[in-house]
Parts: C-alpha cells; structure tokens; sequence
C-alpha cells in the first residue's frame, strides 16, 4: 500500500507529476532542451518576483552549501553560522569542511536566533557571509529574514545565506524584498517534486564576490554556471532531463495558484495543526512567533509511542514523521507541505485522532 507522505520531506509527489518524467529524453546541448530550461527559469523568475540569477542544478540542495563555502568567501576571510538546529548545524560544517574558519551562533533548539545576537557578532568581526536556516526541518523554526537582512543593511561586505530547503514555493520568499544573496531549496520539499534537483537564486553582490575568489571547483563553480548559462542557455554539465520535465510542469500549477495563494494555503494548514495539537493537550516545539508554515514540530506532551502511530497510519496509507535526532519521541512532525490541502489535512488529524483515543 501506498503511504501518503505528511513528513518534512520528501513529500508527496501527484502522479500527473510523476508521469512528466516518462517523456522522451532530448540532448542536453540540442534546442529542445535550452526551450525546456528556459521555461523553468522564466517561471521560477515570475513566481519568486525576482530579478535575481537563478540557476537549477541536478544535486541535493546541499550542494548549494559547498557552493556558499567555495564561492562567497575570500581567502584569509570568514563566516558567521547561525545555529538552532540540525539544518543549520549542517551548514556550519559545510563551510568549515571548505577549509575556512565560522563563528556560530548557538541558541537551544526551538528557539531563533533574533537580529540582536547578529548585530553584537556583526560588531566584534568582519564576516563575508551570514548563514541562515529559513525553515529549521528538525524543530519547526522559522526565521525571520526581513528582520536579518535590516540588520546586514548596516554590514554591507558581509552576505546573507539562506537554506530555505523545506520552505521555498510554501512560505513566501521574496529574494530582494528580503534582501537574501543566495537562497536555496531542493526540488523534494514545498515544490512537491521527487528528489534531485536544488534551485539557486542568487544576487548579482553574490556573483561579483565568487569573480574574487580562487578554487571554486568545477560543479560547484557559481561564475562557470552562470557563465554557460549566458553563451549557451544551458548546464555546464549533463542535467537530469526527465525531472525537469517535472519541474516545468509542476512551475505552471505553481503560478496559476499565485505565490501568495500556495503561502496562504499552507499558512492555513499550520494554524489549523497548531490548534489541533494544542486542543488536544499537546505542545508546540517551536517558540512562539517563529513557527513554520510549512513544518509543524508537536512536542510530545502526552508521551504518546510515535513508531506505533506510524505502524497503525501505515495501515490507513499514512506516515508522519518521528522527532529529529536527539527530539525523537519527544515531538512528531507533520509536514503540510506540498500539493496537501486542509481537507487533506483534517482527514490526517482525524485519523490521528482515532488511533490514540483523542
């Protein structure tokens, strides 16, 4: 049986979707493709309202990570990590793995890091890049952007990185309303798309700044992406054909709903499993006022077994997620993400419900 996936990601993928990806493949350096490529890219333009550099590579959303360390930084130079998370903890040894040096700013996971604790960093050290987690997947944390990049405003050398993986195409992000150098996400989350794929959008300050710096690589190179994508109107290297197909036509559904039409459905669904979870005397891991919409983290007040609630959904064609990490069978996950619906929703709540006599 098929299990409806309400975890934080993948999530679950229309087989409309699906079926995109039986198409005829074309060459990767034909025209057929270069069409294909730049349909995506016009539509992610549209949708994001921005004028920004938008690239689609075929990797993990991690990629972008990499890219952050070996393209943002200059030599001699370092980062600032904001950490509440295992997301964002991740960057940290992203960019430490790319041999330079980053400060980080911890706070307890399930709580977020507020524009003061950047500003008194920002104060002491000179930082090329700021790294943030828009939506943190292990607590249900949802950073304030706008807020952060006020603060940058002031520390113009130092760029704003943004892992918006389990947000972006669910909340709404605007790149240059929210003053983001480079904002990434991958294709398994919010754009309801099987894994592969991680989009890119990056500001012209980001582009200038890898022009300054040596030993890019070769697929994480930002200025040889770019660069190719301006002679030829293609990859630098083979692209995953068949989930672009995908993309193309899951980016028309994406804009005839409207971006503030998908951020308000998926608004609606984490009010309404906020409340739910509430009602029903459990709480919410995620501090109040930086909830996620995309991702609801239940604190798990009732100490209810997790692993059999999934066994019992599992047999109604339903998964939830556990906790994350060291949160595991203190708090559950439900992501509401994606193609799902509050009526979709509601039947997931209700079934819930019936399991643990709520």
């Amino acid at each position: 049986m098929h299990k409806k996936l309400w975890i934080p990601g993948p999530t679950e993928v229309k087989e409309e979707v699906l079926n995109q990806q039986a198409k005829y493949l074309v060459g990767h350096r034909s025209n057929d493709f270069t069409l294909l490529y730049d349909s995506i890219l016009t539509q992610l333009k549209s949708f994001f309202k921005t004028e920004q550099h938008i690239t689609v590579l075929t990797a993990s959303g991690t990629i972008f990570m990499d890219i952050s360390g070996r393209n943002l930084i200059r030599p001699g130079k370092k980062a600032i990590c904001c950490v509440n998370g295992s997301f964002s903890d991740r960057m940290h040894k992203a960019i430490v793995g790319c041999g330079f040096e980053a400060d980080r700013i911890d706070v307890e996971w399930g709580h977020a890091i507020k524009p003061e604790m950047i500003r008194e960093m920002l104060e002491k050290n000179d930082y090329d890049i700021l790294t943030m987690c828009h939506n943190e997947t292990s607590t249900g944390v949802k950073a304030n952007l706008k807020e952060i990049s006020d603060v940058l405003k002031d520390y113009p050398e130092t760029l704003l990185v943004v892992d918006a993986v389990s947000s972006m195409a669910g909340d709404l992000l605007l790149p240059e309303e929210m003053g983001t150098d480079l904002l990434f996400a991958s294709s398994q989350k919010c754009f309801a798309l099987p894994p592969g794929l991680a989009v890119g959008i990056v500001s012209q300050r980001a582009l200038d700044r890898a022009k300054e710096v040596p030993n890019k690589g070769l697929y994480t190179d930002l200025i040889g992406i770019f660069s190719y994508y301006e002679k030829k109107k293609q990859t630098p290297s083979t692209p995953n054909i068949s989930l672009l197909y995908a993309m193309d036509y899951k980016l028309k559904e994406l804009l005839t709903e409207g971006a503030e039409n998908v951020a308000k459905r998926h608004k609606e669904m984490a009010d309404y499993t906020h409340e739910w979870a509430l009602s029903h005397g459990f709480g919410l891991f995620a501090e109040e006022g930086y909830r996620s919409v995309t991702v609801t983290t239940v604190a798990n007040k009732l100490e209810k077994d997790v692993n059999e609630l999934n066994k019992a959904l599992g047999e109604k064609g339903l998964i939830i997620a556990n906790g994350y990490g060291k949160l595991k069978n203190q708090t559950f996950r439900i992501g509401h993400m994606g193609d799902h619906t509050l009526d979709d929703l509601k039947e997931l709540l209700k079934a819930i419900e019936e399991i643990w006599n709520l």
